[in-house]
């Protein structure tokens, strides 16, 4: 039997809710005759079949196979209520039915093996999502944003990728590719005659555009400056969606698992007066300021003897390494010692050749509660970046509100500042690594384009470069795609989707 590929018309399935115990589970289908295979194994196969679109009908999946001897039905498998799409009303594009279904694991098998039987293929990942490109149900910046919303960590990341989805991008795309297109239009007009012809011609300007005058000149640079706005847009927009990795570090019992805890809201580090009582990392997400943070607790810094103690410490040094931010923690009790002035002169994180992507460092005087910040202190000998000292309390949570806003602006800081993609009157912003890559080939093209017109280069070495970035553009949004691109974009999709 060949394996099923992107494209086939076979009617498909899969769940739509993760596996497990819960109250209801839902197992999506579409497809040519959808609805009459799940009229096949329904009690009610002929209300079924009537059904208009967008209507919903009550009833039991079935096994046709199996007969009641008491009543002489088919064997009932679960009670459910399946919404019915037709056509071009679905999120497909295609006929289509949703079956909500008790959420016990084995009665989602009974029913997900009964609607195999009827004629039901597994679905690919990202198949619904694909068919609905295909039938011109959304663009590609919209099909990525689906699984932008699977995924999204915080209200922020969700409130992007919705944006994105209403069409936001999709519409900047095409109105930046459409001024391209006039200036490619007027191009190419000037490469339809032949020099003869412009030589006979009452308007000597034409001679000047063979030569290389751009046409619409102000249009391509209006373009390469929205381009612009768009590829800046990107590391906040991956920040949203990806996170950023913060690390708590200090001495032993500075108070970080205390100050772990406190981000989180519950206790998951052990926290006692024992030094050293944090050997490994922990880590869990959090939301902070708006950003999905990747919240680590690590192994207090110091020149540990214990075997264990060694390899916890530098598991900690990997992971200050690898941070975007580092909350270090200086136990206001103990002051500013030795060890905490060792960490601000480690050259793994601080030498000139520690690389350009140095964490940024908020430095924490815990403990305020009993020691107040002082006013003065040693100075951090981190040599860029900021490394405001704050004053807090992990046991109080005294300098919360403020460490917060100071670790909000940090990371737009490192991230490409605090424009707010998605404000009314903004361009929307990137999503994924594709659009940025493409929205850079356009950028490449464009700049080039207009740098040969700055040379007065003639028009026909100009025009190619017009041409590979409108056909960077209409690849972001789908409108240039090929059979290889889009079956490896929709296969990192969730199944369901």
């Amino acid at each position: 039997m060949d394996s099923p590929v992107y494209g086939d018309e076979s009617p498909i399935l899969a769940p739509a809710t993760p596996r497990g115990e819960s109250a209801l589970a839902i197992i999506r289908t579409s497809g040519k005759g959808a609805v009459d295979l799940v009229a096949s194994v329904f009690s009610r196969p002929r209300a079924l079949q009537a059904a208009p679109g967008n209507s919903a009908v009550y009833g039991w999946i079935v096994d046709p196979r199996i007969v009641d001897p008491r009543g002489g039905e088919a064997a009932k498998i679960d009670e459910v209520l399946v919404s019915v799409y037709r056509g071009s009303r679905s999120f497909t594009g295609e006929e289509g039915a949703d079956i909500s279904c008790h959420g016990g694991i084995g009665t989602v098998k009974a029913v997900l093996a009964a609607l195999r039987n009827a004629g039901f293929r597994d679905a690919l990942p990202g198949e619904f999502s694909f068919r609905a490109f295909m039938n011109g149900k959304l663009d590609l910046t919209r099909a990525e944003s689906v699984m932008e919303l699977v995924f999204a960590k915080t209200d922020r990341s969700r409130e992007h990728a919705v944006r994105r989805l209403s069409g936001a991008l999709e519409a900047e795309i095409r109105g930046i590719k459409a001024l391209l297109v006039r200036v490619l239009a007027g191009t190419e007009i000037y490469l339809d005659y032949s020099e003869d012809e412009f030589m006979g011609t009452a308007d000597p300007s034409g001679l000047d555009e063979a030569a290389g005058r751009l046409p619409d000149r102000a249009l391509a640079e209006e373009a390469l400056a929205r381009l612009q706005v768009l590829a800046a847009s990107y590391n906040m927009e991956k920040l949203y969606r990806d996170g950023a990795l913060v690390v708590i570090a200090g001495r032993p019992n500075a108070g970080k698992s205390s100050l772990f805890n406190r981000l989180l809201q519950e206790d998951r580090a052990i926290v006692t007066e024992i030094p050293g009582t944090t050997r490994d990392w922990l880590e869990a997400w959090v939301s902070l300021g708006g950003f999905p943070l990747r919240l680590t607790d690590t192994a207090g810094l110091h020149a540990a003897e214990d075997p264990v103690e060694k390899i916890g410490v530098e598991r900690s040094r990997e992971l200050l390494a690898a941070a975007d931010l580092i909350l270090y923690l200086i136990d206001g009790e103990q002051g500013f010692t030795a060890e905490d002035r060792a960490f601000y002169q480690d050259p793994a994180l601080f030498s000139p050749g520690s690389g350009g992507n140095k964490p940024v460092v908020l430095t924490l005087w815990n403990k305020a509660d009993a020691v107040p910040l002082p006013s003065f202190l040693p100075e951090p000998l981190a040599p860029e970046g900021p490394t405001r000292t704050l004053g807090i309390s992990a046991k109080t949570g005294e300098g919360l509100p403020c460490l917060t806003a100071a670790l909000t602006a940090a990371l737009e800081a490192r991230f490409g500042g605090a424009s707010e993609t998605s404000s009314p009157g903004r361009a929307p912003g990137l999503g994924s690594e594709r659009q940025k890559e493409l929205i850079d080939r356009a950028i490449e093209n464009l700049s080039g384009a207009l740098a040969l017109a700055d040379r007065a280069e003639p028009l026909d070495l100009v025009a190619p470069l017009l041409r590979e970035g409108v056909n960077a553009l209409g690849e972001i949004t789908g409108e240039v795609s090929t059979a290889e691109i889009l079956d490896t974009l929709f296969s990192h999709f969730c199944v369901g989707k």
